[in-house]
């Protein structure tokens, strides 16, 4: 059982709820292997406090990865990443993606960097070796 080994956070700004923001970060932890099977998640109670936001929206975000076998709580001892990897369909990776470039181009306007910039950017970084 390992230890907690990221940080989630909440967009304010991205129309996105709270609850599926939760669900999509962890999903996509679990998928690029951050979470494995038998990490255990905060409790309620801590990613609320961790996340400034209402128990009930984390509770509803459990749930619902319990319900598809992302998650599996066990009363007393807390909630575990389950065996089942997460089912990603296009929509929900295309809702992601949607995102990430949302915030991306957030961030880079914040700065004054432009479309055609931040495009020519992505080109170079593409092009380096990793």
């Amino acid at each position: 059982m390992g230890a907690w080994p990221l940080e989630l956070a909440i967009d304010l700004k991205s129309g996105v709820p709270f609850y599926r923001q939760i669900i999509e970060q962890v999903k996509f932890a679990i998928a690029r292997g951050a979470l494995v099977p038998g990490d255990r998640l905060p409790t309620v109670r801590q990613l609320a406090v961790d996340l400034s936001i209402n128990p009930n929206t984390v509770i509803r975000a459990y749930r619902e990865m319990e319900i598809e076998g992302v998650l599996d709580t066990h009363q007393g001892s807390g909630t575990f990443v389950s065996g089942e990897p997460p089912e990603i369909d296009e929509e929900e990776r295309g809702r992601m993606l949607d995102q990430i470039l949302t915030e991306l181009m957030a961030r880079a306007s914040d700065y004054g960097f432009t479309l055609d910039e931040v495009v020519e950017g992505l080109g170079q970084r593409k092009e380096e070796p990793r």
